[in-house]
């Protein structure tokens, strides 16, 4: 914990593979998976719209390139799909690796594949199959943890390029991100429902902006998180961390995801998982894009 009580969840330094740990320090990442809860805690919105479009798709084989805890892999692999599941984080990992383990007699979660991949260099760290995966996921807000050291967001296109060529032609990418927009606009997040989990934890969540040359640089939200002391040895009864997120605005996202398939793919953004449509009255918490690739 750091002298204002707050868990810095950035490394000091970067990860092995050369991305920046957020949930580092381990104890975030404990609080972080109470927080989520268990499979059973997503959302049953959620669970019906992930599952009802993969299925229309056909898809079967999964690449799940933020999976963190396995909170979201665990959930497709009970449904039947065949998953492979990377983080950069070891410390999220070791959860979705407790998780195989304890159920490692069921076939499914057997034949489960767990790897530690950096977005930046991903067509080194795990096999693609054949000409790639049916579908490939990068949910919970997760890809805008990818900063912008440069300052001209290569690094985050060029990890947009190697998570779509995972994509066979004809396969699926599901992305998503908060609505920054909103955010930026107004200096808080849009209120509602958690659309992805329901925690049973109470939690408070504010927000600061940094902006660098007159553009928004880094979103920080600290997380306020009330754990009951039963639940976890060694955490206070309240836990505070702090995640930081370059903030996607819409518009230009949707240009970053045209660059990485070279424009050849069928786009659609959902806001909550509902149909989009620009400038209606109710502010979704967050965007959903499906991106098909071209056969």
């Amino acid at each position: 914990m750091s002298a204002d009580g707050v868990f810095r969840t950035r490394s000091l330094g970067v990860a092995a593979e050369g991305l920046p740990d957020q949930y580092a320090d381990g104890k975030a990442a404990k609080v972080w998976e109470l927080y989520i809860g268990d499979t059973q805690s997503r959302t049953q919105e959620y669970k019906s719209w992930l599952v009802s479009l993969l299925r229309e798709h056909g898809v079967q084989r999964i690449l799940d390139v933020a999976c963190g805890t396995g909170v979201d892999s665990i959930m497709l692999v009970e449904e039947g799909f065949k998953m492979v599941s990377v983080d950069a984080s070891d410390k999220m990992l070791k959860y979705a690796l407790k998780s195989r383990w304890e159920r490692r007699r069921e076939p499914a979660f057997d034949q489960w594949v767990i790897e530690e991949a950096n977005w930046l260099t991903l067509p080194d760290d795990i096999k693609k199959p054949g000409a790639g995966f049916d579908a490939v996921i990068c949910l919970g807000n997760s890809f805008a943890h990818l900063p912008d050291f440069k300052g001209d967001q290569s690094d985050q296109k060029l990890a947009l390029q190697n998570i779509a060529s995972m994509v066979r032609p004809g396969g699926i990418l599901i992305i998503d991100h908060r609505n920054y927009d909103f955010i930026l606009e107004t200096g808080q997040a849009p209120q509602g429902k958690n659309i992805y989990y329901k925690s049973d934890l109470t939690q408070d969540i504010s927000t600061s902006v940094l902006w660098v040359n007159n553009k928004p640089h880094m979103i920080t939200l600290d997380y306020t998180i009330h754990v009951p002391k039963a639940a976890v040895e060694n955490l206070p009864e309240v836990s505070k961390f702090r995640l930081s997120y370059y903030p996607h605005c819409l518009e230009s996202f949707k240009g970053l995801l045209r660059g990485a398939f070279g424009g050849k793919m069928e786009h659609s953004v959902y806001g909550d998982f509902q149909t989009y449509v620009a400038g209606q009255s109710k502010a979704p918490c967050y965007f959903i894009h499906v991106c098909k690739k071209a056969a």
